[in-house]
Parts: structure tokens; sequence; C-alpha cells
């Protein structure tokens, strides 16, 4: 029995990892181009900041792949072991389908350990690093945060609108600066300006030129009687802060970044049911592995097919139905009356559900 447990394990191992590569490089390289292509092509980002990026969003992956992978291996080692008859063989020897499917279990149980440990503990740091080496990435040339025909909208209570930029000058610009409560409170028109990087006071000066500008009284900023229009001037520095914008990356915190005490600690109730799915995500995301290897057994030993492109076809159809329900239900987090913290459960008990019957039927056979 020790023979068919390690031949077993190996096949599901090699195998398991080479899928969780290959589905690891795919999602991380999709992020890269997705979250990065428009940093790529507009800034000069450093090698190191690209790198770091890749290795923050790694872990994050994981918890995708390493289930996925593990469906693959179990579709692909089970459905060549009942194409070439090793089943029936082993069967014939007394070796039952549970005994056989013991090293599946073993190292179900260790995915879902080791899914659980990335989903509570080390996903939600990386996914707050991620997010500051993008802001990081984005800020590290703040020069390049401004391009041709494009609305800045990234500097608190700020609107920038330039319609054509040439190295560090500027062609037709449009700047709003705006109140707490998003008004205009100065409108500047100009037609041409210079940028002007003040790392060491933290902001970015616009040297504009041959502008006119609009402004809202101060004191009865809703009156509009009292707007000051058409003044103009020959030139004027506009410093834009990078500070202001270095506190809101600050406070901008999502819930994927939250520790799992962070969502079951707080009192806000306006994103109680929100915050709850988030950490019911995290447990449940866990057992997907667990999930895949009871319907994956019983699915490949049916279909008794060992070629590689039909075993991924069928990993590929489960686990979309997997995460079309995981998603579905993510969408409804913050409508309390679905219950959504319930409802992520629902992919787990379906799929487990089905394949202990399926299971157990195929070990009667």
């Amino acid at each position: 029995m020790k023979i068919i447990d390690r031949y077993v394990t190996k096949e599901l191992l090699v195998t398991a990892m080479f899928a969780v590569t290959v589905l690891s490089l795919v999602l991380v390289l999709g992020n890269v181009f997705k979250r990065l292509l428009d940093l790529l092509v507009n800034h000069d980002v450093p090698l190191e900041y690209i790198l770091s990026f890749i290795a923050y969003i790694l872990p994050f992956s994981l918890t995708f792949t390493i289930p996925w992978g593990f469906l693959t291996a179990v579709l692909l080692v089970f459905g060549k072991m009942s194409a070439e008859n090793e089943l029936i063989a082993l069967r014939s020897n007394g070796v039952s389908i549970p005994r056989i499917c013991l090293p599946v279990g073993g190292l179900a149980l260790v995915c879902t350990l080791i899914c659980l440990w990335i989903n509570i503990s080390v996903a939600p740091r990386t996914q707050e690093k991620m997010h500051n080496a993008l802001f990081k990435i984005a800020t590290s040339n703040p020069i390049a945060m401004f391009g041709s025909d494009q609305v800045i909208e990234e500097f608190p209570l700020k609107k920038i609108y330039v319609e054509k930029k040439e190295g560090n000058a500027l062609f037709n610009v449009l700047v709003y600066d705006l109140n707490e409560q998003g008004n205009p409170m100065r409108v500047i028109q100009a037609r041409r300006g210079q940028l002007q990087a003040d790392l060491a006071n933290k902001q970015v000066i616009m040297h504009l030129d041959d502008l006119r500008y609009e402004a809202r009284d101060a004191n009865a900023p809703n009156d509009l009687n009292r707007i000051q229009q058409g003044v103009t001037a020959k030139e004027m520095p506009f410093p834009v802060s990078l500070q202001a914008l270095y506190e809101k990356n600050k406070r901008r915190r999502g819930l994927p970044q939250m520790t799992l005490q962070e969502l079951l600690r707080t009192k806000d109730t306006a994103f109680q049911s929100a915050r709850l799915t988030e950490a019911n995500k995290r447990f449940s995301f866990a057992l997907a592995s667990f999930a895949f290897a009871l319907v994956g057994v019983p699915l490949a030993i049916t279909a008794h097919r060992k070629e590689t492109s039909i075993g991924f076809l069928f990993s590929v159809l489960v686990a979309f139905v997997y995460f079309f329900f995981i998603i579905v239900a993510d969408t409804v987090r913050n409508n309390p009356k679905l219950h959504p913290e319930i409802l992520i459960w629902v992919p787990n008990i379906i799929f487990i559900t089905l394949g202990s019957v399926l299971f157990y039927r195929m070990s009667k056979r």
C-alpha cells in the first residue's frame, strides 16, 4: 500500500505544482498588464518596482491557483489511471477506491491549510503592500502623472485637464480648484504651462503662462453674484501638493487589505455586512481544494480519458462554476437582506454535497 500511496502522491504533487505554476504565471502577468500597462506606457518605471509588484501579487493569486491547480492534477492523474486500467487492476487486487484516494484527502487537507494561512495572514498584508507599490510607482516621477488629453483627478481637491504635453511643456490647461464639498472655487485657463517637480517640498509646480481665471468669494462661495470673472495674468505658479496625495493614499484601505481581526472588530454598521462577507470568504475559499477533490475524482474516473486537454477543460468548467458563485455572493456584500455572509458558503455546500454523493456511488460500484 505504501507503494501505491507514494505513486499517487508523487503524480499529484508533480502535476499540481506544474499546474499552479502555469496558472499563477497567467494570473500574475494578467494583473501586471491590467494594473501597470498605463504606468508602463506613460512612466519610466524602474525594474525593481515591477518586480516588487509581482512579488506582492503572487500570494493573492495563489488563493485561486492552488485549488484550481490541485483540481487539474486530480482530473489528469485519475483520468490517466482510469484510462490505462490502473484503477481496475488495483480494485481487482482488493484495493478500494476510498483507499486509493487516501493521498488525495491528505493533499487536499494540506492545500486547505496553506490557503487558509494565505487568506488570513499573508494576502491582506501583501495586498496593502501591492497598493502602496502601485502608488509609489505612480508618484516616483510625478511629472509623468500628467498626460496629453487626460483629466488628472488623483490630487485631492484638484481637477486638471491638459490638452497636449511635450516633455515638461503643457498646452491648453484647465484647472479646477475645489473646496471640501467639491464645488469649484477657482477655474484657471492657461494657454501654456511648464511642470517642475519639487520633491523636497513634496509638490509639483505648474508655471502657467497667458492665463485667465474666475474665482468664487471664499466667504460666500454659493453667491454667484460675487464671482470674480475675467481676471488675467501673464504668469502664475500653481503648486500641486503631493503630501495631500500621500495622505489620501494612507486613508484608502479596502477590505482585502484588512486583517481578520480588523474585519471582525469593526463597529461600523454601514459596512458590517461587507466586512462579515469578506471574513467568511477567506474561510470559504480555503475549503475549495477539499470540495474540488471530492468532485474531481469521480468526474475523472467517469470521464475515463487521459488527454491533458480534456482534463484541463473539465478543470476550467468546474472552477468557473465555483468561482462564479463566489463572485455573485461577493457582489451583493453590501446588501445585508440577502445575507451574503451565508451565500459565500453556497459553492462549498453544493460541491461538497455533490462530490460526496458521486464519490459514494462510485465507491459502491
